[in-house]
């Protein structure tokens, strides 16, 4: 892969999706192009990229940008976010809601699925007077082959080793020769809808929960102030935005405050 193949990379990617690719990461970019080239039957990762260049590839520039944003995850994933989340937030959010008994949550990165799961699966083991409220649980991803997983709920067993529970594994799991498949019960609680978040947003109703955890590392800063002002317009006044433990919003939007008190990168509306 040639200088002139990175950049073109570099920049298709930061058009389409604002993500900034870093000098040095052409490692990164032959491993996540290279299973494309073969699909397309090409000899190499500079014969994809050649073909980007082409009028009418639009389509393969959509397939390279699924390839380049598919990120690391796992169930329970850095286990703090989730454990304040069942010993401290969740609770407080029931009790503010008891006589609506309505709770939204929105997922905002899916990946393949496991951080919405986890979500869900501590609403059903752990909070059973939910079980008549109405709960609208959204995850959303960028890229549509992540969404299909999502929604398939289906994992090898190298996934479920990593970090889910034996106990909750075998109660909300059926095992389907080497792979596991989650409770339909489960799977239906969350809808699994594409979006860009560096791009318009459809109409969102109001959060209580906005989990938006390991993102915005990859976008430039302009994205990252335009993402969390939105955000601000859906966060309810009491509600919480979790982000991962690389990620502030000091610096770039004086709406939010940090919870000292919480571990795991809660952040609420500061009072205005």
């Amino acid at each position: 892969m040639t200088a002139r193949d990175y950049s073109c990379v570099v920049t298709l990617l930061l058009d389409r999706s604002s993500i900034v690719l870093e000098a040095g990461k052409e490692y990164l970019v032959e491993a996540r192009l290279w299973p494309l080239a073969r699909r397309h039957g090409l000899a190499s990762v500079s014969e994809f990229i050649q073909r980007l260049r082409a009028p009418g590839s639009g389509g393969l520039i959509e397939e390279m940008v699924e390839a380049m944003v598919t990120t690391e995850t796992s169930f329970f994933r850095d286990i703090h976010p989730f454990k304040t989340l069942l010993d401290t937030v969740l609770p407080e959010l029931i009790a503010a809601r008891r006589n609506d008994r309505c709770l939204a949550i929105w997922c905002a990165a899916s990946s393949s699925g496991q951080e919405p799961y986890t979500i869900a699966l501590i609403l059903r083991e752990y909070f059973p007077e939910l079980a008549d409220w109405k709960i609208t649980f959204q995850s959303t991803d960028l890229s549509h082959d992540m969404l299909r997983r999502c929604r398939a709920g289906n994992y090898s067993q190298l996934e479920v080793n990593r970090g889910l529970p034996v106990a909750l594994l075998m109660k909300y799991f059926r095992q389907e020769g080497a792979r596991w498949q989650i409770r339909d019960d489960v799977r239906e609680m969350i809808d699994f809808q594409p979006i860009n978040l560096a791009e318009p947003w459809p109409a969102m109703q109001p959060f209580d929960l906005i989990f938006l955890r390991n993102v915005m590392i990859y976008f430039d800063v302009e994205t990252k102030k335009s993402i969390l002002a939105q955000i601000s317009r859906i966060l309810r006044p009491d509600g919480y935005l979790i982000l991962g433990g690389a990620e502030t919003t000091f610096y770039l939007d004086v709406s939010y405050k940090r919870v000292e008190s919480l571990k795991g990168g809660y952040y609420r509306l500061a009072a205005k």
